[in-house]
C-alpha cells in the first residue's frame, strides 16, 4: 500500500512539474554575428552592446530577456554565423538590427548559406524573430532576402518618425482582441520600416495602412517581423513617461508568451 501511495504521489508531481519543464526545455537565442557591436568601457577596454541580453543600459535587452526566463525560458547568444549545427539547440531564434559599415568596420552579412541554414531550421519547426530598423540603421538589403523567403519585405521608409520627446508620435493603438496582444493596449515604436508582404506572410499589427508587424508560417515553423528593435530596454518603459500610458512591458510579455506559443511540442 505503501508504495502505491508513494506512486502516486510521484505521478502527480510529475504532471504538475511538467508544465514547468517542457517551459525550461525551451531555449532562446539571440544572434551576436550579424549584429556585433563593440564600444569603450570606463576602464577603456571594448565591450559588446547594441540588443544583448547583458547590456543593461538603454541600449540593451536585459528587460525583455528577464521576461522570457519569467516565462519559462532559457536565453543563449550566437556569436558564429548560423548552421545548421548552431541552431539545432534553439526553439527561438532572435536577429536584430543587422550591422552596416557605419557601425561595424566590417560587418557580417546575411548570405546565402546562412539563408539556408536559417530557412531549413524554421521549416523544421523553429521560431524565428526578425527586428529590423529603418534603413539608415539597418543593413535592410541583405535581410531582404532572408525575409522574402518568407513573404516578408522590409520597405525603405521611414514610419512614425519622433521628434525629441514627443513620445505620442510613435503611439499605437491595438484593437480590441488582438490575437497577440492580449494585455497591452497602446504601444509604442519609431522610425520604423514597415513591410511589405506576400503569401505565405500575414499582417499581426497594423497601424492605418501600415503593416507593423507581420508573420508567415513555413513548414512547421513561425516567423515574426518587425521593422524596428522595439523591445530593447529604453523603450519597455525604461525611458516612456508613465503618464502617457504606454504598455510597452506588457506588449514585451504579451509577444513572448505568443512566440513561446508557436514552438512545436517535441520530444527533447
Amino acid at each position: 500500500m505503501r508504495k502505491i501511495k508513494s506512486y502516486i504521489i510521484l505521478l502527480v508531481f510529475n504532471l504538475l512539474a511538467a508544465p514547468a519543464i517542457m517551459a525550461q526545455s525551451k531555449t532562446v537565442t539571440l544572434d551576436y554575428f550579424f549584429n556585433n557591436e563593440y564600444r569603450k568601457n570606463s576602464a577603456g577596454a571594448l565591450e559588446r552592446y547594441h540588443y544583448t541580453w547583458e547590456d543593461q543600459r538603454s541600449s540593451g535587452y536585459s528587460i525583455w530577456g528577464e521576461v522570457f526566463k519569467k516565462n519559462g525560458a532559457s536565453l543563449k547568444s550566437l556569436e558564429t554565423e548560423p548552421t545548421v549545427q548552431s541552431l539545432s539547440a534553439t526553439d527561438i531564434y532572435i536577429i536584430v538590427d543587422p550591422d552596416t559599415k557605419k557601425e561595424t568596420a566590417n560587418p557580417n552579412y546575411i548570405e546565402t548559406r546562412h539563408i539556408k541554414a536559417i530557412t531549413d531550421w524554421v521549416k523544421r519547426g523553429g521560431v524565428l524573430v526578425l527586428m529590423a530598423n529603418d534603413s539608415a540603421n539597418a543593413e535592410l538589403p541583405h535581410l531582404n532576402k532572408l525575409a522574402e523567403k518568407f513573404g516578408i519585405h522590409f520597405n525603405d521608409d521611414l514610419y512614425k518618425h519622433v521628434i525629441g520627446t514627443q513620445f505620442e508620435m510613435g503611439a499605437i493603438t491595438v484593437s480590441a482582441n488582438d490575437p497577440v496582444f492580449k494585455t497591452a493596449k497602446k504601444i509604442y515604436l519609431k522610425d520604423i520600416a514597415t513591410l511589405k508582404l506576400s503569401s505565405p506572410a500575414t499582417p499581426l499589427l497594423t497601424d492605418s495602412t501600415r503593416v507593423i508587424i507581420g508573420t508567415a508560417k513555413y513548414g512547421t515553423g513561425t516567423v515574426m517581423a518587425v521593422g524596428d528593435p522595439w523591445l530593447y530596454n529604453e523603450y519597455t518603459n525604461g525611458r516612456l513617461p508613465a503618464v502617457m500610458g504606454f504598455d510597452n512591458d506588457k506588449a514585451a510579455d504579451d509577444v513572448t508568451k505568443w512566440l513561446l506559443s508557436k514552438i512545436p511540442a517535441k520530444i527533447k
